[in-house]
Protein backbone atom coordinates (compact mmCIF):
# COMPACT_ATOMS: atom_id res chain seq x y z
CA UNK A 1 0.00 0.00 0.00
CA UNK A 2 1.16 3.51 -0.80
CA UNK A 3 1.56 6.67 1.23
CA UNK A 4 0.76 9.80 -0.78
CA UNK A 5 1.00 13.55 -0.19
CA UNK A 6 -0.73 16.22 -2.27
CA UNK A 7 -0.35 19.96 -1.85
CA UNK A 8 -3.32 22.26 -2.35
CA UNK A 9 -5.97 19.62 -1.73
CA UNK A 10 -8.70 21.99 -0.58
CA UNK A 11 -10.30 22.73 -3.93
CA UNK A 12 -10.26 22.13 -7.68
CA UNK A 13 -8.08 19.39 -9.10
CA UNK A 14 -6.39 18.76 -5.75
CA UNK A 15 -9.68 18.17 -3.97
CA UNK A 16 -10.79 15.88 -6.79
CA UNK A 17 -7.63 13.79 -6.47
CA UNK A 18 -8.10 13.59 -2.71
CA UNK A 19 -11.70 12.43 -3.16
CA UNK A 20 -10.66 9.66 -5.56
CA UNK A 21 -7.62 8.47 -3.61
CA UNK A 22 -9.54 8.46 -0.33
CA UNK A 23 -11.62 5.64 -1.81
CA UNK A 24 -8.64 3.77 -3.26
CA UNK A 25 -7.88 0.62 -1.27
CA UNK A 26 -4.24 0.70 -2.43
CA UNK A 27 -3.61 3.93 -0.49
CA UNK A 28 -2.55 3.56 3.14
CA UNK A 29 -2.17 7.21 4.18
CA UNK A 30 -3.13 10.28 2.20
CA UNK A 31 -1.58 13.54 3.43
CA UNK A 32 -3.31 16.70 2.21
CA UNK A 33 -1.82 20.15 2.69
CA UNK A 34 -3.73 23.43 2.69
CA UNK A 35 -2.61 26.92 3.70
CA UNK A 36 -5.44 27.24 6.23
CA UNK A 37 -8.22 25.16 7.72
CA UNK A 38 -9.65 22.47 5.44
CA UNK A 39 -12.47 23.53 3.14
CA UNK A 40 -15.94 22.24 3.91
CA UNK A 41 -15.69 19.61 1.18
CA UNK A 42 -12.24 18.47 2.29
CA UNK A 43 -13.44 18.24 5.90
CA UNK A 44 -16.24 15.92 4.79
CA UNK A 45 -13.76 13.64 3.05
CA UNK A 46 -11.45 13.61 6.08
CA UNK A 47 -14.31 12.76 8.44
CA UNK A 48 -15.58 9.96 6.19
CA UNK A 49 -12.12 8.44 5.67
CA UNK A 50 -11.26 8.02 9.35
CA UNK A 51 -7.51 8.09 9.88
CA UNK A 52 -6.63 7.48 6.24
CA UNK A 53 -6.75 11.12 5.11
CA UNK A 54 -4.50 13.38 7.18
CA UNK A 55 -4.65 17.15 6.96
CA UNK A 56 -1.34 19.02 7.18
CA UNK A 57 -1.24 22.78 7.59
CA UNK A 58 1.35 24.19 5.21
CA UNK A 59 1.99 27.58 3.64
CA UNK A 60 4.14 26.53 0.69
CA UNK A 61 5.65 29.99 0.17
CA UNK A 62 7.14 29.96 3.67
CA UNK A 63 10.19 27.77 4.18
CA UNK A 64 9.66 27.40 7.94
CA UNK A 65 6.06 26.26 7.38
CA UNK A 66 7.14 23.70 4.78
CA UNK A 67 9.80 22.32 7.11
CA UNK A 68 7.30 22.04 9.98
CA UNK A 69 4.88 20.25 7.66
CA UNK A 70 7.59 17.83 6.49
CA UNK A 71 8.48 17.04 10.10
CA UNK A 72 4.82 16.37 10.88
CA UNK A 73 4.51 14.06 7.88
CA UNK A 74 7.67 12.25 8.91
CA UNK A 75 6.26 11.70 12.39
CA UNK A 76 2.91 10.43 11.11
CA UNK A 77 4.60 8.06 8.65
CA UNK A 78 5.88 6.19 11.72
CA UNK A 79 9.01 4.93 10.03
CA UNK A 80 7.43 4.20 6.67
CA UNK A 81 8.32 6.03 3.47
CA UNK A 82 6.39 8.45 1.30
CA UNK A 83 5.65 6.82 -2.06
CA UNK A 84 4.10 9.62 -4.11
CA UNK A 85 4.34 13.40 -3.85
CA UNK A 86 1.95 15.49 -5.96
CA UNK A 87 2.98 19.14 -6.25
CA UNK A 88 -0.37 20.68 -7.16
CA UNK A 89 -0.20 24.29 -5.93
CA UNK A 90 -0.55 26.99 -8.61
CA UNK A 91 -1.79 30.49 -9.26
CA UNK A 92 -2.68 31.91 -12.67
CA UNK A 93 -3.25 35.67 -12.86
CA UNK A 94 -3.95 37.21 -16.25
CA UNK A 95 -2.72 40.44 -17.84
CA UNK A 96 -5.29 41.34 -20.52
CA UNK A 97 -3.58 44.61 -21.46
CA UNK A 98 -0.47 42.82 -22.73
CA UNK A 99 2.78 41.39 -21.38
CA UNK A 100 4.41 44.82 -21.10
CA UNK A 101 1.85 45.68 -18.40
CA UNK A 102 2.59 42.55 -16.33
CA UNK A 103 3.64 43.70 -12.87
CA UNK A 104 7.18 42.55 -12.08
CA UNK A 105 6.44 42.00 -8.41
CA UNK A 106 3.43 39.87 -9.30
CA UNK A 107 5.61 37.76 -11.60
CA UNK A 108 8.01 37.15 -8.70
CA UNK A 109 5.09 36.11 -6.50
CA UNK A 110 3.81 33.69 -9.15
CA UNK A 111 7.32 32.20 -9.42
CA UNK A 112 7.29 31.67 -5.67
CA UNK A 113 3.96 29.82 -5.75
CA UNK A 114 4.35 27.86 -8.98
CA UNK A 115 8.06 27.00 -8.96
CA UNK A 116 9.89 27.78 -5.74
CA UNK A 117 7.15 26.26 -3.59
CA UNK A 118 7.38 22.99 -5.53
CA UNK A 119 11.11 22.98 -4.82
CA UNK A 120 10.62 23.77 -1.12
CA UNK A 121 8.16 20.91 -0.68
CA UNK A 122 10.12 18.40 -2.75
CA UNK A 123 13.43 19.16 -1.04
CA UNK A 124 11.86 18.91 2.41
CA UNK A 125 10.27 15.54 1.65
CA UNK A 126 13.21 13.89 -0.15
CA UNK A 127 14.26 11.97 3.02
CA UNK A 128 10.74 10.48 3.35
CA UNK A 129 10.55 9.77 -0.39
CA UNK A 130 13.88 7.93 -0.33
CA UNK A 131 12.28 5.36 1.99
CA UNK A 132 9.26 4.98 -0.25
CA UNK A 133 8.77 2.05 -2.58
CA UNK A 134 7.51 4.01 -5.59
CA UNK A 135 9.55 7.21 -5.25
CA UNK A 136 7.31 9.22 -7.58
CA UNK A 137 7.15 13.01 -7.67
CA UNK A 138 4.40 14.48 -9.84
CA UNK A 139 4.64 18.09 -10.93
CA UNK A 140 1.18 19.32 -11.97
CA UNK A 141 2.09 21.57 -14.88
CA UNK A 142 0.28 22.82 -17.98
CA UNK A 143 0.61 22.50 -21.73
CA UNK A 144 0.72 26.31 -21.89
CA UNK A 145 4.22 26.02 -20.42
CA UNK A 146 5.51 24.26 -23.53
CA UNK A 147 7.81 26.54 -25.50
CA UNK A 148 7.24 24.40 -28.61
CA UNK A 149 3.49 24.96 -28.29
CA UNK A 150 3.67 28.65 -27.35
CA UNK A 151 1.99 29.80 -30.55
CA UNK A 152 -1.14 27.69 -30.05
CA UNK A 153 -1.75 29.36 -26.67
CA UNK A 154 -0.92 32.87 -27.85
CA UNK A 155 -4.55 33.85 -27.20
CA UNK A 156 -4.17 33.47 -23.42
CA UNK A 157 -2.94 36.50 -21.44
CA UNK A 158 -1.82 34.31 -18.51
CA UNK A 159 1.81 35.30 -19.13
CA UNK A 160 3.14 34.72 -15.62
CA UNK A 161 1.50 31.29 -15.49
CA UNK A 162 3.04 30.28 -18.82
CA UNK A 163 6.49 31.51 -17.85
CA UNK A 164 6.50 29.77 -14.48
CA UNK A 165 5.18 26.49 -15.84
CA UNK A 166 8.08 26.51 -18.29
CA UNK A 167 10.43 26.98 -15.34
CA UNK A 168 8.73 24.11 -13.52
CA UNK A 169 9.67 21.88 -16.43
CA UNK A 170 13.36 22.57 -15.89
CA UNK A 171 12.96 22.04 -12.15
CA UNK A 172 11.45 18.63 -12.93
CA UNK A 173 14.31 17.69 -15.25
CA UNK A 174 17.01 18.76 -12.79
CA UNK A 175 15.52 16.63 -10.02
CA UNK A 176 14.98 13.75 -12.45
CA UNK A 177 18.64 13.70 -13.45
CA UNK A 178 19.94 13.95 -9.91
CA UNK A 179 17.75 11.22 -8.42
CA UNK A 180 17.52 8.82 -11.37
CA UNK A 181 20.13 6.46 -9.89
CA UNK A 182 18.12 6.23 -6.67
CA UNK A 183 15.09 4.92 -8.50
CA UNK A 184 13.00 8.10 -8.52
CA UNK A 185 10.49 9.10 -11.19
CA UNK A 186 9.96 12.85 -11.57
CA UNK A 187 7.14 13.52 -14.00
CA UNK A 188 5.44 16.71 -15.18
CA UNK A 189 1.77 16.27 -16.07
CA UNK A 190 -0.62 18.57 -17.90
CA UNK A 191 -4.04 17.81 -16.37
CA UNK A 192 -5.99 19.47 -19.15
CA UNK A 193 -8.22 22.52 -19.08
CA UNK A 194 -10.62 21.74 -16.25
CA UNK A 195 -13.81 23.40 -15.04
CA UNK A 196 -12.39 24.67 -11.75
CA UNK A 197 -12.26 28.15 -10.22
CA UNK A 198 -8.97 28.63 -12.04
CA UNK A 199 -10.06 27.01 -15.30
CA UNK A 200 -13.56 28.59 -15.41
CA UNK A 201 -16.75 27.06 -16.76
CA UNK A 202 -15.47 27.59 -20.32
CA UNK A 203 -12.92 24.79 -19.86
CA UNK A 204 -12.91 21.52 -21.79
CA UNK A 205 -13.32 18.91 -19.08
CA UNK A 206 -15.16 18.43 -15.80
CA UNK A 207 -12.96 17.90 -12.76
CA UNK A 208 -13.84 14.21 -12.34
CA UNK A 209 -12.69 13.42 -15.88
CA UNK A 210 -9.42 15.25 -15.39
CA UNK A 211 -8.82 13.62 -12.02
CA UNK A 212 -9.32 10.11 -13.39
CA UNK A 213 -6.95 10.81 -16.27
CA UNK A 214 -4.27 12.30 -13.99
CA UNK A 215 -4.46 9.41 -11.51
CA UNK A 216 -4.31 6.84 -14.31
CA UNK A 217 -1.23 8.55 -15.71
CA UNK A 218 0.81 8.76 -12.51
CA UNK A 219 -0.21 5.24 -11.48
CA UNK A 220 1.18 3.72 -14.67
CA UNK A 221 4.28 5.92 -14.76
CA UNK A 222 7.49 3.97 -14.28
CA UNK A 223 11.20 4.81 -14.58
CA UNK A 224 10.83 5.37 -18.34
CA UNK A 225 8.72 8.47 -17.57
CA UNK A 226 11.46 10.09 -15.49
CA UNK A 227 12.20 13.67 -16.50
CA UNK A 228 9.38 13.82 -19.06
CA UNK A 229 6.24 15.86 -19.65
CA UNK A 230 3.00 14.05 -20.44
CA UNK A 231 -0.50 14.93 -21.51
CA UNK A 232 -3.51 13.17 -20.00
CA UNK A 233 -5.53 10.72 -22.10
CA UNK A 234 -9.28 11.21 -22.41
CA UNK A 235 -11.17 8.96 -24.81
CA UNK A 236 -12.74 10.93 -27.65
CA UNK A 237 -10.38 13.89 -27.23
CA UNK A 238 -7.39 12.45 -29.08
CA UNK A 239 -8.18 14.33 -32.30
CA UNK A 240 -10.27 17.23 -31.01
CA UNK A 241 -10.46 20.07 -33.54
CA UNK A 242 -9.98 22.72 -30.86
CA UNK A 243 -6.73 23.93 -29.33
CA UNK A 244 -6.44 20.98 -26.90
CA UNK A 245 -6.12 17.28 -27.63
CA UNK A 246 -5.90 14.82 -24.72
CA UNK A 247 -4.03 11.93 -26.31
CA UNK A 248 -1.82 10.72 -23.48
CA UNK A 249 1.31 11.55 -25.48
CA UNK A 250 4.51 13.20 -24.40
CA UNK A 251 4.39 17.01 -24.64
CA UNK A 252 7.40 18.75 -26.23
CA UNK A 253 9.28 21.08 -23.94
Amino acid sequence: MANVLITGGGRGLGLGIVRQLANDSSIAKLFVTTRGNPSTELSKIIDAAGKKVIHILCEVVETASVRRAAAEVEEKLEGEGLDILINNIATAPTTPAGIHTMDAEELIQVFDVNVVAAHRVTAALIPSLKRGKQKKVIMVSSAVGSVAWADRYNWSPAYAYKITKTAMSMLTVQYAMEYKKEGFTFLAISPGWLKTDMGSDKADLDVATGVTAVVNLFNKADASYNGKFYNIHVSGWEHNEGVNQYDGAEIPW
